[in-house]
């Protein structure tokens, strides 16, 4: 009887692993775009219903989400990510915020527009191969894929779920298929649809997404796995004959081999989602998912016919925990970089890990460190894999592409008043043991002229530091009347020389913030009437001040635009110590002639913050507060002393602008930040501030000049704004109201961005 009951266990055991292997499911996922999302749906509905998944099969989107299942990702888990504000980064090719390094970046200029070239090949090599940024995307790939990869010994078979995936090799014209090696590399190769991202280049390949010559790999499928019932999940469909007057279907069908969206056996079904979603519109993934789900439960009814054998969410969970309990834990103790070029990349890899002899770094270490060496303007691209190691630790390989040693920045300023100004500036940028640039440029035009030459040095460290010398010149001139683009402008009423060399360091706080240390030797010439009417033939007052700073900046930036910005935080502090000689002499419609000399020694004390504690896709609320400090003596005259005292300027506007009633030795002013995003990239703006002067200067009315008494001179200003964030930059109209003046509003219709070179001290 025992033996009858072991026998009846052994055979009913036999008899389900054959139904197992008879019952073997392969899933199909076409590519799609963000459309290809709708395969998530699927798969939750099939696990949902108890459908087994034996094998899958994927082509661009198709393969991202079918990498992610092969690894042991359940369909909520799938969707919980591209449903992600990560994921809503990856596919804008941006980073997360905390992760830029503001250290690394450039000083904010005017620029809007770059090209980049070597003198070899200034055209053919210099164009874009992509839209979007890869650097979360590559590494995305790297910590979803690569950890399961290289803990199954590279073999796709040994995945959660046995997994092939399709890329193009556009110069044999074909499509490949992936079985075996680094994961993250197959399915990035998969994904890379052509000028939205760059391709990657796998054994001397250069491989771009699978969906140019196969958009649906059921084929795949038949040959490769011992399938028996196919279910297709497609999303596709092949372009129509070119147009006359369509270059891009003309491209497409150039490009792209057309698919059969057919099961290439008997037993299969093809379930195909439907909605409204483009290629690149990720925003909506979730309706994507969505459809897959409700066109998926549609069929369950046929597919359960066709498939007989169930297996229950508890025990797929208990065999997925298991597979991801065998995986390896992210810990690298070695770092190597290749380039095309075999050129010296020992700053890439002392950037990352200090030496490569017993050092680990750990998944979040290695991922500041990562991005923090992405953001080296020297380096154009890298691309990581891993490589497992006999003591269960990573060797980290980097594949780096240097930037092209030449970029030419354009950009400025074109209003409807006569501050039009263009700036140019060309860098000239060297990766080697350290990092370096070298930047010469300026801006021209009639109210600001500028030149500055710059030398930056980055240093690979485990606490990166940046050193910097430079030399400035900047020039204002101020009319006086400039309301319109055609004014008959009247003779400058106030000119402003500077010229100031000087150097520093620049050390991290945090990603998003930085320690500087400036030393700056200047001279200053400011050009002025103190007389409302004054010709052609009058001589200006003259200030000249001579001397030498030390510069302190704490600061903070993670806005998301360098000018006009509708989230983020910025929180700056400055403290700046000046020694200078004054010689100040009169012009022709000064009250009393002088030739004056003075000594002054003063300190300069900024503040800054501003922040949106609310942004949302459609509005946003910022607050932004500023406060000065300074005890620099009065000059000579009153005009004089208002020149080098610090400006309230938070519209970018005020820049342009030289307003009594906001300078002071000590205020304070803050204000709002309203925006309505009525689409993405278009913003009304209601700007609001405050201006309260602790102290100001007062001019009197026998022409001597004084402190005003306490609290004296508030003020407001506002601003309401419509722009348009254009990739090259800003396009507003705004109408910007000052109470003191006599028009109090100015409407202005501008493009680019107001930025100018830094002052000397000011």
């Amino acid at each position: 009887m025992q033996l009858a009951k072991k026998l009846t266990i052994s055979l009913f055991l036999i008899a389900l692993a054959y139904q197992s292997r008879a019952q073997g499911v392969g899933v199909v996922l076409s590519g799609g775009g963000a459309a290809g999302f709708a395969h998530i749906g699927v798969l939750k509905a099939l696990e949902e219903n108890n459908i087994p998944i034996n094998y899958i099969t994927g082509t661009s989107s198709g393969a991202l989400v079918g990498a992610m299942y092969a690894c042991g990702y359940s369909p909520l888990e799938i969707e919980n990510y591209v449903l992600s504000n990560k994921f809503q980064l990856m596919s804008k090719g941006e980073i997360e915020q905390r992760y830029e390094f503001l250290l690394r970046e450039d000083n904010e200029n005017a620029s809007g527009i770059n090209f980049s070239f070597s003198l070899d090949s200034i055209f053919s090599k210099s164009l874009p191969t992509n839209f979007i940024r890869p650097e979360l995307l590559d590494f995305e790939m790297l910590r979803l894929f690569a950890l399961a990869g290289a803990s199954k010994s590279y073999n796709f078979d040994s995945l959660f779920v046995p997994f092939r995936c399709v890329a193009s090799d556009i110069v044999a014209k074909q499509g490949v298929v992936f079985s075996t090696g680094q994961l993250n590399e197959a399915v990035r190769a998969s994904m890379t649809f052509p000028f939205y991202v760059n391709p990657i280049r796998i054994n001397g390949v250069l491989y771009f997404d699978g969906g140019l010559y196969n958009n649906f790999p059921s084929d795949v499928m038949y040959n490769n796995f011992p399938v028996d019932f196919i279910i297709g999940s497609n999303v596709s469909y092949n372009a129509g004959p070119p147009r006359e007057d369509d270059l891009i279907s003309q491209l497409t069908n150039m490009l792209v081999t057309h698919t059969s969206f057919k099961i290439p056996c008997e037993s299969g079904i093809i379930i195909e989602p439907k909605s409204d979603i483009s290629t690149f519109d990720f925003d909506d993934v979730d309706e994507a998912i969505r459809a897959g789900y409700e066109s998926t439960i549609s069929m369950m009814d046929s597919i359960k016919k066709m498939v007989d054998y169930r297996i229950s969410l508890d025990d797929l969970n208990q065999k997925r925990n298991l597979f991801k309990s065998n995986i390896k834990p992210f810990v690298i103790s070695e770092v190597n970089t290749s380039n095309k070029y075999g050129l010296d990349e020992s700053y890439v890899r002392k950037s990352i890990l200090k030496n490569n002899k017993g050092q680990l770094i750990t998944g979040g270490r290695f991922k500041r460190r990562y991005f923090r060496t992405y953001a080296t303007p020297q380096i154009k691209y890298l691309y990581p894999t891993l490589q497992a190691k006999s003591d269960s630790t990573f060797a980290l390989n980097l594949k780096v592409t240097e930037s092209k040693p030449f970029r030419i920045d354009f950009g400025g300023i074109v209003s409807t008043r006569a501050i039009n100004t263009g700036f140019i500036q060309l860098n000239y940028m060297r990766l080697d043991k350290i990092a370096s640039t070298i930047q010469v440029g300026g801006y021209f035009g009639k109210f600001y002229n500028s030149g500055r030459a710059n030398i930056d040095l980055h240093f690979p460290s485990y606490y990166p530091i940046s050193a910097n010398i430079y030399g400035v010149i900047n020039r204002w001139d101020y009319f006086k009347s400039f309301t319109t683009f055609f004014d008959d402008e009247k003779p400058s009423f106030l000119v402003q020389n500077e010229a100031y060399i000087g150097g520093g360091i620049k050390l991290p706080i945090f990603n998003n913030s930085k320690f500087s240390l400036d030393y700056r030797h200047f001279e200053t010439q400011d050009r002025y009437y103190q007389s409302s009417e004054f010709t052609n033939k009058d001589t200006t007052d003259r200030t000249i001040l001579f001397g030498d700073c030390l510069i302190l900046t704490l600061e903070h930036n993670s806005l998301n635009r360098k000018q006009w910005a509708s989230s983020g935080t910025l929180a700056q502090f400055k403290a700046i110590y000046s020694g200078a000689v004054e010689h100040s002499t009169a012009g022709s419609t000064s009250l009393e002639d002088y030739d004056y000399r003075n000594g002054h020694h003063w300190f300069n004390i900024r503040g800054e913050i501003q922040s949106f504690p609310l942004s949302t896709k459609y509005f946003s609320f910022g607050l932004h507060g500023l406060a000065s400090i300074t005890n620099l003596s009065l000059l000579k005259n009153y005009t004089a002393t208002l020149l080098n005292m610090n400006a309230f300027q938070p519209l970018p506007d005020l820049q342009t602008y030289f307003f009594t009633e906001y300078r002071s030795p000590q205020y304070i002013g803050g204000g709002v930040n309203i925006i309505f995003s009525l689409r993405k990239n278009i913003d009304i703006r209601l700007d609001g501030y405050w201006y309260q002067p602790f102290i100001s200067i007062k001019k009197n009315d026998d022409g001597t000049f004084g402190y005003s008494k306490p609290f004296k001179g508030e003020s407001q200003v506002a601003s309401l704004t419509a722009i348009y964030h254009s990739p090259l930059g800003p396009i507003r109209a705004s109408l910007n109201y000052f109470p003191k003046q006599k028009s109090p509003l100015a409407f202005q219709f501008t493009y680019g961005f107001i930025i100018f070179h830094e002052r000397a001290f000011r």
